[in-house]
């Protein structure tokens, strides 16, 4: 063989051997991305389901509690808010996850508020209804809390996956961005105070 001919050989080898490199980098980052996005769907799930539970919980408490209704509508207020916000998962950044956990935040807190005021109605604390509905949206927090987490470990292998030499050379070619994370409200790193 002529030298030109095996020096083009090596060539096309090389050149082959890059490609078929980029390609199997750019569809595990592709995976990846899409498993973040699956994860993103579950918390959006169970937030959903947190949502879909609270009219029947504030309907149940409002029989018991009609002059409650600051705390009623407040639920009612937050849920709205919290239903209205959405996040492309393809597009999701820090600002647009804050603005999301943000609302979850309020619609949580307009939660436990009226929540409390259930010790005040002996009556309903011992309706069957409003036990049911209350186990069933605990039991929904700690599932938002488990989907949140898996979504975190799903955004936290991505990253890594984007920011490892020499995947991140094809990741910024392609534009693959960092996934933002969810992180924990201010202020919870501090024990709540209980008094007597």
């Amino acid at each position: 063989m002529k030298k030109g001919t095996i020096t083009l050989i090596v060539v096309a080898a090389v050149l082959l051997g890059g490609f078929l490199w980029v390609k199997n980098v750019y569809n595990q980052i592709v995976v990846s991305d899409e498993y973040v996005q699956a994860m993103w769907a579950q918390v959006e799930n169970v937030y959903q389901r947190r949502a879909d539970l609270i009219p029947n919980l504030v309907a149940t408490v409002k029989g018991y509690a009609e002059h409650e209704q600051q705390t009623l509508e407040g639920v009612v207020s937050a849920r709205s808010k919290a239903t209205q916000i959405t996040v492309d998962p393809e597009n999701l950044t820090s600002e647009q996850l804050a603005k999301y956990q943000a609302a979850q935040g309020e619609l949580g807190a307009a939660l436990g508020k009226l929540l409390a005021i259930t010790e005040n109605y002996p009556n309903l604390k011992a309706n069957e209804n409003f036990l049911s509905l209350q186990s069933q949206l605990e039991g929904t927090e700690n599932r938002i809390a488990v989907e949140r987490n898996k979504y975190n470990e799903a955004a936290r292998n991505y990253n890594t996956t984007i920011r490892q030499f020499p995947k991140n050379i094809v990741a910024g070619m392609f534009g693959f961005e960092k996934k933002p994370y969810f992180e924990a409200a201010e202020g919870a790193q501090e024990a709540p105070k209980v008094e007597f």
